[in-house]
């Protein structure tokens, strides 16, 4: 069952879905549990809450936000609405009293980021991004609540009972399910429709046609001024690297280039957007999971590509590119992974090119095949990448990662158009490929900076 677009594009803060904006949606959702087992008795029953954080999450959590990120959710606050200067000073407010107020109810319980247990050396059995949360009674120190959550990929969070429950979309009947590349075509080809079309008539199924233009207008608008943040900020990114913003000072030489009549140069304008997208994520700013934050730059820069060499798209330009890209991303989360945690960085950034490239190629005017095409080609060409953040810091290589992935997916784009789309390797078989790659992929490669450059470059 395809995944809604409003589910794999979420608006959130950075600098990662998988380990900001899971944990955060985790503690919250554990508040509510909280909530649910005292029925009638208010929050001021708990005593404290113990917090475990296992694998990658420990591991690279203190570069990730992720302890914050869980302070903040158990705070009441969510990913989606949290204002980045609120979060902040939330926080600093917590560090220095050592006390949280839980969920907004005016009842502290003492708790900082130093008193979250870490377990990087441990893997909980179901996925590496575990974490397990148990809340006490004041009166008589009993269990109140105890559960475990697992942070997926792009914002997703799920509990043990949950895991391998099939996603659906509650009581409604999709026009067109699919749960694969070749369904999702084999539609579109009896249905003489494109890829957006299936993708919209799904996402109609469950809510307005007028609530789906608002709904993927917000989006762009939440991409578009994340792009514009970028290219804006002068200084140096969080976190010990000294990690300078680059996109400004590129925003500001391909204006004057162009100003002195330089040619205009599109694809440094890609790789741009791209750039000033993941500084914003690194710094903890307002990002749209696309499909998560480490690859977030990718979707928004190549729109932002299109809309330049393509300036009569339009807003329908918009929403058909946004409903292709959700589209294929849908059949990566269900038949792969789009965690680096689990399957690297081609499960990120390499499934973001994918998407990109295939939403591409419908705005060029290419058939479903072509457009499968296209999604194939970029990750064919993503395959094996490692997610091997210096730091734990999603900065290098992730920010000129997402610039060389939105170059990739236009390229791919346009190696497809000039076919009629048929080829040899299928989408379903270079996402297969992808999530045994991702397997058979060593753990110090999956987001745990414990090899590739992560311990090869002396951090100063």
């Amino acid at each position: 069952m395809p995944v809604s677009v409003f589910d794999l594009f979420s608006i959130g803060i950075g600098p990662s879905s998988s380990h900001t904006v899971g944990p955060m949606r985790a503690a919250r959702r554990f508040v509510d549990l909280v909530r649910h087992e005292l029925g009638d008795a208010s929050l001021a029953e708990v005593a404290h809450v113990e917090v475990h954080a296992y694998g990658s999450l420990a591991a690279t959590g203190a570069g990730h936000g992720t302890f914050g990120a869980i302070l903040l959710g158990l705070a009441g606050f969510a990913p989606e609405s949290l204002d980045p200067e609120v979060g902040w000073a939330c926080l600093a407010d917590i560090e220095q009293s050592k006390t949280l107020d839980l969920a907004g109810s005016g009842h502290r319980i003492e708790l900082c980021e130093a008193g979250i247990v870490q377990h990087p050396l441990t893997i909980l059995p179901r996925h590496p991004n575990g974490l397990r949360f148990t809340a006490y009674a004041v009166s008589d120190e009993r269990e109140i609540a105890h559960e475990t959550y697992y942070s997926v990929g792009g914002g997703f969070v799920v509990t043990e009972a949950e895991f391998d429950v099939v996603p659906t979309s509650g009581d409604v009947d999709l026009p067109h399910p699919y749960s694969s590349a070749a369904e999702l075509i084999q539609i579109c080809l009896e249905q003489g429709m494109r890829i957006s079309d299936v993708a919209l008539a799904n996402e109609v199924a469950l809510r307005s046609r007028d609530e789906v233009s608002a709904r993927l207008g917000q989006i762009w608008q939440v991409m578009s001024e994340c792009i514009e943040a970028g290219c804006r900020t002068h200084g140096y990114l969080p976190g010990n690297l000294k990690v300078r913003r680059r996109a400004s000072t590129w925003f500001e030489q391909l204006n004057a280039e162009i100003e002195q009549g330089a040619p205009l140069h599109d694809l440094d304008w890609a790789i741009l957007a791209a750039m000033a997208v993941n500084e914003q994520n690194a710094a903890g700013g307002r990002v749209v999971t696309a499909p998560t934050n480490g690859a977030a730059g990718i979707v928004p820069a190549v729109l932002f590509y299109a809309l330049k060499t393509m300036p009569d798209l339009g807003g329908e330009g918009i929403e058909r590119y946004l409903l292709t890209a959700a589209a294929i991303g849908s059949i990566y989360k269900e038949r792969a992974s789009i965690s680096g945690a689990e399957v690297g960085c081609q499960g990120e950034v390499g499934s973001a090119s994918s998407m990109a490239a295939g939403a591409f190629a419908e705005l060029l005017g290419g058939t479903p095949d072509q457009c499968e095409n296209a999604a194939e080609i970029a990750m064919e060409h993503n395959l094996g990448l490692t997610c091997d953040p210096v730091g734990g810091l999603v900065q290098v290589p992730c920010i000129e990662r997402n610039g060389i992935a939105a170059t990739k997916a236009i390229t791919a784009a346009r190696m497809a158009l000039r076919g009629d789309g048929t080829h040899l390797v299928s989408l379903d078989t270079v996402i297969e490929t992808m999530r045994q790659t991702g397997l058979d992929m060593s753990s110090k490669y999956k987001e745990t900076a414990m090899g590739g450059l992560a311990v090869n470059v002396v951090e100063c």
